[in-house]
């Protein structure tokens, strides 16, 4: 079992989500906006993963795994939980990557030619994307869900960029600039549930890969983007 997390000053009780983006895909490496459309790891991915996953392995052990249902979280979740020992993981559609309409399949600098948001948080994407909000929303209210059974306990969440960046920016307001988030990064956010409480305590940590002589961050990224409605997504 999880080692309790402890409550704030006013006697709050939280979970401790870390939350992990997956492994490098051959789209990131192209610069090709991935969204929903289902990519494998590539061969740098898997290791990524299981450098990740190694580390989790030393740290207090989390109750559950959650995942994205998408490959290319899914397949970095399962070496996350094998390496931790943990049984429950817990593939869900909610954990998603943001929908990209029409720029799913494109080439970020195609992508920012063809669209340039107006910074409208509830303009929808061409081609049946989600806005910033639907996203945010879809997203928040699974974390609270996931917090809300697991107080006291540490749990992973292994996502996309677009969704840890929402989360971030969600639990720190005061961020004006959505942060780059690397392939196989750490974030924590302690989560009250019902709440509505969450606490930033960590962004975008690939200190598993600097040692083993790893770039900082995939060539291409989850297309480099994320800010503004037009962001590339992965």
């Amino acid at each position: 079992m999880s080692p309790a997390i402890p409550a704030s000053p006013n006697g709050e009780h939280f979970a401790e989500v870390v939350v992990v983006r997956h492994g490098q895909t051959e789209w990131n490496v192209s610069g090709t906006i991935q969204g929903r459309l289902d990519q494998e790891l590539n061969e740098t991915g898997r290791q990524q993963a299981a450098m990740v996953a190694r580390r989790l392995s030393q740290e207090a052990k989390p109750a559950a795994v959650y995942s994205s249902d998408l490959k290319r979280a899914a397949e970095t979740a399962q070496m996350i939980a094998a390496a931790c020992s943990v049984s429950n993981l817990v593939l869900d559609q909610a954990l998603t990557e943001r929908h990209m309409g029409l720029f799913q399949g494109m080439k970020i600098h195609d992508a920012y030619k063809a669209y340039s948001s107006n910074d409208d948080r509830n303009e929808q994407l061409p081609g049946g994307g989600e806005s910033l909000n639907q996203l945010s929303e879809r997203c928040v209210s699974r974390f609270n869900a996931i917090a809300e059974k697991h107080k006291g306990e540490r749990v992973v969440v292994v996502s996309h960029e677009e969704v840890i960046q929402e989360i971030c920016r969600h639990a720190d307001a005061t961020r004006s600039v959505r942060r780059k988030i690397p392939n196989t990064s750490i974030s924590i956010v302690h989560v009250s549930g019902s709440d509505g409480h969450w606490i930033l305590e960590k962004v975008g940590d690939i200190g598993h890969l600097n040692e083993d002589s790893f770039p900082q961050h995939a060539p291409g990224g989850d297309g480099d983007g994320g800010g503004g409605g037009g962001g590339a997504s992965a």
